[in-house]
């Protein structure tokens, strides 16, 4: 789905393949891949990011709207920060899930809680009843994440992509 939203300091748009290089300072990087779900490696080299891109700009036509995967740059200087997407979860593809992954070296801005807040506003105002987010039980940044947007904490399960997973919920206010 093409969309493109402005916070204060961010820019949510589509991936670009120029995006590339930028886009493995996020995804190549072992710290942003070890939380990742479904499980990750690091994206191993520029020609292989090009590709994981192009893999999503391609599929984005064909995903169940308000799905998506999208860049997030800052404003103020262009720079790609990170991306979001907007997914069905597995094994039933009922439920969204919201993802988020910023270059580690960017770590604590509050880019992810802002990039999240804009993308969640306006996936409700696309009539979407709930947001799901899925966490590994160590990963304290998203949790923080997840709490900052207001999820609430729903349990823990091994039901998303076969692993163990806290998983929280938003709903529109």
């Amino acid at each position: 789905m093409s969309l493109e939203l402005r916070t204060d300091r961010l820019l949510i748009r589509e991936w670009e393949l120029d995006d590339a290089e930028a886009a493995l300072r996020v995804y190549g990087a072992e710290d942003v891949a070890r939380w990742l779900t479904p499980a990750w490696h690091p994206v191993a080299d520029i020609d292989a990011m090009r590709s994981v891109l192009h893999a999503w700009i391609e599929a984005g036509p064909n995903l169940i709207p308000p799905a998506g995967r999208w860049a997030i740059v800052r404003v103020s200087d262009g720079e790609l920060v990170g991306g979001l997407s907007l997914k069905l979860l597995p094994p039933f593809e009922e439920d969204f899930e919201l993802t988020w992954a910023i270059r580690p070296d960017l770590w604590g801005q509050g880019y992810a809680t802002e990039a999240s807040r804009a993308i969640t506003d306006w996936a409700f105002k696309q009539g979407i009843e709930e947001l799901f987010a899925v966490a590994r039980p160590t990963n304290e940044r998203a949790i923080s994440v997840a709490r900052r947007l207001g999820m609430e904490w729903v349990g823990e399960t091994e039901k998303y992509y076969g692993m163990r997973l806290q998983v929280f919920r938003m709903r529109p206010a």
